[in-house]
């Protein structure tokens, strides 16, 4: 089994209700789910843990994610296919692919987004941050169809 990094969205109504996730290659993508879909919905800093009585309007979205890649050029980066993974020093901000979209956000807001996720300036891209890319195989639920 291949190890590979995902995150674990969790939705009620439509609204976030929590996200984990990991860019760490070091267990197999099944391993990867179980423990950030547990994380999300006990752990992520935004949220109280997770109520059984919300378990019911619960959906589930994994991103299962590529490697990334140093962008190099911001042609690199396509819109809706490519997540954002910004870094200065020990400040780290990643966003996923979906997010520009559900956001309606063009290229450099996605951008000043992702700089602002990591605790950066939103220009920090353009003043010595390193940028990469990251594509991702997103599964989601409907809880409407089950």
């Amino acid at each position: 089994l291949v190890p590979q990094a995902a995150f674990v969205t969790l939705r009620l109504a439509d609204r976030m209700r929590g996200c984990i996730g990991s860019l760490a290659t070091l267990r197999p993508l099944a391993e990867t789910v179980a423990g950030c879909a547990a994380a999300a919905a006990t752990e992520d800093p935004r949220f109280p843990p997770l109520q059984r009585r919300e378990m019911p309007g619960i959906s589930i979205e994994i991103s299962a994610l590529d490697p990334p890649f140093p962008v190099r050029d911001l042609s690199e980066i396509v819109l809706g296919r490519h997540g954002l993974v910004v870094t200065r020093g020990a400040r780290r901000g990643l966003l996923l692919p979906q997010v520009a979209g559900q956001e309606g956000w063009d290229l450099r807001a996605f951008l000043e987004a992702t700089c602002l996720k990591a605790g950066l300036p939103p220009d920090a891209w353009e003043h010595g941050a390193v940028v990469e890319a990251f594509g991702a195989q997103v599964i989601g639920e409907d809880p409407l169809r089950i």
